[in-house]
């Protein structure tokens, strides 16, 4: 998503440039692991201003934006450098939650709440993200709507398959314990549901998890399954282009690109309404959107899409439109470019 926002300022018309690479996340909330973070974020900011201060300086911004402080990981950098040199200061899904006030967190969400109390504006990508923020008021910049989106010019429009072959199921996702491996064994949970009914699974991924999610899918008939193991980004579109619908629960998830690259390729989708998957998927048009943890009208909604052909191709061509259409670069490049132009002013050599 870093990736795709440079990409959106990009075609905005901004210069934009990665100006640091420094790593703040910590898994653990470490006293020592926090002072030598922030020490080393220090001595960066204080490099990037003495730079950017230089009177034979060939290149200085006109603003900062940090994606995703968090918790786990603040933002020491752009507050100091926007502090001292003047500029504008952005977030772009920046999270808070107010249980993480409490010890052993409570400095490094402090960090994180002052950084955003101090933005000229915050962009969320979703509902429960901007809930967040807004329990911080006041705050010194608007809460501005950016919902997630992918670069659809970089996916192809797929060829839809036969409809008399057994429908193939899509998933994409990484092994790892936690929500992930969760959501493997509620998909294997509902897929042993619907043995009744002809399909076949492809699963894309790979990781320290794996052992545990093949053991998950163990009751399941191993000719049902097909394990692609890690693929490239380009090999996952062609993967996809090649199933029938989309199903992944979503346990956990902050929204889920993956959705809408599946959905980029014609896919429905099938998903538990948990976390900001509804800021990706549009319940009833482009899929199912079922009550976390009800097994039953999880399976039941996979089901529907398995047996019903022209349901599938119908939600699918609503999932196409609606990511080309609407979640796409331009669609960010016009929101960052508004908002961002309106705060700077007008665009000199800098970014």
């Amino acid at each position: 998503m870093a990736a795709l926002l440079m990409r959106a300022l990009t075609a905005a018309g901004y210069d934009v440039r990665l100006v640091s690479r420094l790593r703040s996340f910590s898994q653990e909330p470490d006293a020592g692991v926090y002072q030598d973070l922030k020490s080393t974020a220090g001595a960066e900011a204080w490099g990037l201003v003495a730079d950017w201060s230089a009177p034979d300086v060939d290149w200085r911004p006109d603003c900062w934006l940090t994606y995703h402080p968090y918790y786990k990981s603040p933002d020491w950098i752009g507050p100091d450098v926007c502090a001292r040199l003047g500029l504008p200061y952005f977030t772009a899904e920046a999270s808070y939650a107010a249980k993480r006030d409490e010890e052993p967190w409570a400095i490094w969400q402090a960090d994180v709440v002052s950084a955003v109390r101090g933005a000229a504006a915050s962009f969320c990508f979703t509902a429960r993200d901007k809930e967040g923020l807004e329990s911080l008021a006041p705050l010194a910049g608007p809460l501005v709507d950016l919902p997630p989106f992918i670069d659809p010019s970089q996916i192809p429009e797929r060829e839809r398959r036969p409809s008399k072959a057994a429908p193939r199921i899509g998933v994409a996702a990484m092994m790892r314990p936690g929500n992930k491996l969760e959501s493997y064994i509620v998909l294997s949970q509902a897929l042993q549901m619907l043995l009744d009914v002809p399909w076949r699974l492809g699963i894309i991924g790979d990781g320290p998890a794996r052992a545990d999610v093949l053991s998950a899918f163990s009751p399941i008939p191993p000719d049902r399954i097909d394990w692609m193991g890690e693929l490239e980004p380009e090999a996952v579109v062609d993967a996809l282009g090649a199933c029938d619908l989309y199903v992944w629960p979503g346990v956990g998830e902050a929204y889920g690109l993956a959705y809408l690259e599946a959905q980029c390729v014609g896919l429905p989708v099938v998903a538990q309404d948990t976390g900001g998957v509804s800021a990706v998927v549009l319940h009833g048009e482009t899929g199912w959107l079922t009550p976390p943890g009800d097994l039953a009208a999880f399976a039941d909604a996979i089901r529907r899409l398995l047996l019903d052909a022209d349901l599938r191709n119908a939600m699918g061509d609503a999932a196409s439109r609606f990511v080309r259409e609407q979640r796409n670069v331009g669609m960010a490049a016009t929101i960052l470019g508004e908002t961002i132009g309106a705060m700077v002013g007008q665009r000199g050599a800098g970014g």
